[in-house]
């Protein structure tokens, strides 16, 4: 820069006349002056950077793949270990380190590695915005150096870290890939949502960071080898990551339902089956002892309908009769209206030998109120049943792959 300062803050024409020693470097300037800033920083004795700056080899021109070649081998010569180029940083809430953005401060248990900056920072507002935090983030960007192989090693043994969510548009090293992912998936899981499944995507990943994006099948199949579970979609990715890290490990597929709203819990029931899970049955005693303590308006049956007057007493007590039945393995408790208390009842039985998923939707500010308690508690709660449904499904699946090992 040509300026003295910036924001209060003594500026320098180069890294060599900073008079300090240099931990990490973030290189924000047009991609041709990169080389000689990484030039600069190497002899400053910088060993470690992020590279912002785009224009390298996703560009698909030559200029930028000779620029990011040589980019490479300055860094090489210099042992520095760099992200990017055409990246978005790294964050370590833990540390109070934000080299990206936005600025997130949030701690808590997720991790992500992205080829995407967007969707880094999109998971990253949505875990800070429920109270969740995360671990760790880094965006990949071109992977001319540090890999998500190298990020994925790391995050295996981070203690921070519950769960890991990956998007990517290319696997570095297939071999290494399954060693590293059969490793980490027994004791964390790994969701990953891989683009370019397609022509038309295949022909976006190229000309977004210049990754050569491969047959979809093959890389679903090799992730589930692994006890990876792969995602559809961004929310999902959020969800799912979210959904294991906090919900404890299934011994088995069959789902209760109960629900104050009756057309929740209708699509409830349609995607059980639609997914691969179980409606329970529940035992007789238990729904005889249902009947005669409910309203006689409420549906004794899967799902369970509280009806639209239903309190956290009447949750509260549903509840208590279910965790009699041990044929039930998930109980999908839906608040359909404002009700408060309902975080009191979930914190009551979250952790009392069932998977209880909580769906709130349709509850205005007493919703936010209670998503909030639930959150600050470690319980994930989700906005529609079908959200919750799909992580249900996943935390079957990544279940019954540690099961098998």
């Amino acid at each position: 820069p040509k300026a003295p300062g910036i924001l209060g803050l003594k500026a320098y024409t180069s890294l060599l006349n900073v008079p300090e020693s240099i931990d990490l470097a973030g290189v924000v300037v047009p991609a041709r002056f990169v080389p000689q800033v990484m030039e600069d920083a190497g002899k400053k004795g910088v060993r470690a950077a992020i590279v912002i700056s785009g224009g390298f080899r996703e560009t698909g021109s030559e200029e930028g793949k000779e620029l990011e070649s040589l980019l490479v081998r300055v860094a090489r010569k210099y042992g520095i270990r760099f992200l990017g180029p055409n990246c978005q940083g790294v964050n370590n809430p833990h540390k109070g380190l934000c080299a990206s953005w936005p600025l997130i401060k949030s701690k808590g248990p997720l991790a992500i590695i992205s080829q995407s900056g967007t969707i880094a920072a999109a998971f990253e507002i949505w875990a800070e915005n429920e109270g969740i935090g995360i671990s760790k983030m880094a965006a990949l960007g071109n992977k001319a150096d540090v890999n998500e192989l190298d990020l994925l090693e790391y995050l295996g043994e981070d203690p921070d870290t519950k769960a890991i969510a990956m998007y990517i548009e290319a696997v570095s090293d297939g071999r290494r890939f399954l060693r590293l992912a059969r490793r980490i998936t027994r004791t964390k899981p790994l969701v990953i949502l891989k683009s370019g499944r397609t022509e038309a995507g295949a022909r976006a990943v190229a000309s977004h960071t210049g990754s050569l994006a491969g047959s979809y099948r093959l890389y679903e199949a090799a992730f589930r080898q692994v006890g990876a579970v792969p995602v559809d979609t961004i929310e999902e990715l959020y969800d799912v990551t979210k959904g294991l890290a906090l919900l404890p490990r299934l011994k088995g597929r069959n789902v209760q339902i109960v629900t104050s709203s009756g057309g929740s819990g209708i699509i409830s029931a349609d995607y059980v089956e639609m997914l691969g899970l179980r409606i329970a049955e529940m035992k007789e005693d238990v729904k005889k002892a249902l009947k005669d303590k409910l309203p006689s308006r409420c549906i004794v049956k899967n799902p369970i309908d509280l009806t639209g007057d239903a309190d956290a007493e009447r949750y509260d007590l549903t509840l208590s009769e279910l965790f009699k039945d041990e044929e039930i393995d998930i109980i999908v408790v839906i608040f359909g209206d404002p009700i408060s208390g309902a975080a009191e009842v979930i914190k009551k039985w979250f952790r009392r030998g069932k998977v209880i998923i909580p769906v709130y939707l349709g509850g205005g500010k007493v919703e936010e109120e209670e998503r909030k308690l639930m959150h600050s508690a470690g319980i994930p709660v989700f906005p529609t049943p079908e959200r919750a449904l799909k992580v249900a499904k996943a935390l079957w699946e990544y279940s019954s792959y540690l099961l098998s090992q």
